[in-house]
This record gives structure tokens, sequence and C-alpha cells, in this order.
């Protein structure tokens, strides 16, 4: 039954051709009628964005990146990045059910040479290797969550790790969204500075795991 509702929602998001709705140009356009909605009935607006977004990134649906950036435009910051953080971490970690206890054949073929890489950082660092590629824009947001579901990853450790390493991601494109007129394109919002930052506050757990383990040995030599 479940695997039918995956197939069955995946079926439908493309024979409407729901992704014609998810691009900048759309978001500029219809901003103000959205806004106009909002200020009509905020609940229901807030309510229908969110399910949707996490029914979105359940299901591995293209699209996260300009949903967050019309969360930004329609919602401003802070509530903006309020409903999206939970929205995506949500929809990650039924995501990441999903591999677990569906996909886990597929997952495992498909993603068979990343699946080498990443069991070995969670054996290694645990939630520090989820925090690290959360934050770093190497591995795409849906594999990170397919994977992480063979993995022995605790649920309740993705759930909050995910959340803390999007969140710097999710603050800089709500940010964009707030100011959707000045952006022309996705390389307006990721400045190679901006990289930069995520590469070094996704290592710092690492180093910091990496230097107490040091630490912890040479008192051990020493107090043998």
């Amino acid at each position: 039954m479940l695997m039918m509702t995956f197939s069955v929602v995946i079926a439908l998001f493309f024979a409407f051709d729901l992704q014609q709705y998810l691009n900048l140009e759309y978001l500029k356009s219809s901003k103000s009628l959205f806004i106009s909605y909002y200020e009509q009935n905020p609940m229901l607006v807030l309510g229908s964005y969110f399910l949707s977004y996490v029914v979105m990134t359940a299901f591995s649906l293209p699209g996260a990146v300009w949903m967050t950036l019309g969360g930004g435009a329609f919602f401003g910051l802070l509530t903006g990045t309020f409903v999206v953080s939970f929205a995506s971490t949500i929809g990650a970690t039924l995501a990441m059910l999903i591999s677990r206890f569906l996909l886990r054949d597929w997952v495992q073929g498909r993603f068979k040479q990343q699946m080498k890489t990443i069991n070995s950082g969670i054996q290694k660092d645990g939630g520090f290797y989820l925090f690290t590629l959360r934050l770093l824009p190497v591995v795409p947001f849906f594999v990170i969550n397919m994977v992480m579901g063979l993995t022995p990853l605790r649920t309740s450790t993705f759930y909050w790790v995910s959340q803390l390493g999007m969140l710097p991601g999710t603050l800089v494109y709500i940010n964009a969204g707030s100011e959707l007129a000045k952006i022309e394109s996705l390389g307006d919002i990721l400045s190679p500075t901006l990289i930069g930052s995520f590469v070094l506050l996704g290592i710092f757990p690492l180093l910091v795991k990496k230097i107490i383990s040091i630490i912890e040995t040479k008192r051990g030599v020493a107090n043998a």
C-alpha cells in the first residue's frame, strides 16, 4: 500500500507537469498573488505550503530550492525560516524512513558507490559526518536522505542533526527569497565565499572530534 502511494504521488507530479511552477520566473510573477492569498488566509496558506514542502521532500521530488526561495518571498525571513526548517527536516526524515523500509534494495543498487563512503563516515564519525554532509554542497540533498536510510544511524539523531546542519543553507535561501527581485539566477545566491564558509563550518566539528580523540589517546598513553 505504501509503495503504491509512493508511486502514485511521483506519477501525478510528473503527469501534471508541476515542475513548470518551480522556477525563478514563476516565483517572481506570482509573488504578489501569493502574498495577497497569505494576507487573507494566513493559516491556510502556511499549512498548505508546509504540507506541500513535506510531501515534496519526503518523495524526493525536484524543486526544494524553489520552494525555499518562495518561503522567503511569501513569508519573510523569520516565518519563512521557521516553516522551511521544520518542513524540510520532517520531509527529509520521512524520505530516510521510506528508503529504510520500502526502497532498501533499490537504494542499495542505485547508490552502491556512495554507500561505501557514507557507511564508513557514519561508523567513524556518526552524527558529525551527517552534519558535514548537510553543510557541504557536494552530495545532493535527496541522495543523503536515501542513503542514510541504509545506515545504522538512529532516526532521532538523523532528525536533529539534519535540522541543525541544514539551517545555515535554509537561512541563505530564505533571505535571498525575501529579496527575490534582485536574483537573476541561483549563482547570485551561492557565491564562492559563501560556499567556502559552509565548507569550513562543516569540517570544523570533525576537526574538533579528531583533536579530542588525539588528546584522549595521549592521556591514555601517559596514564598507562
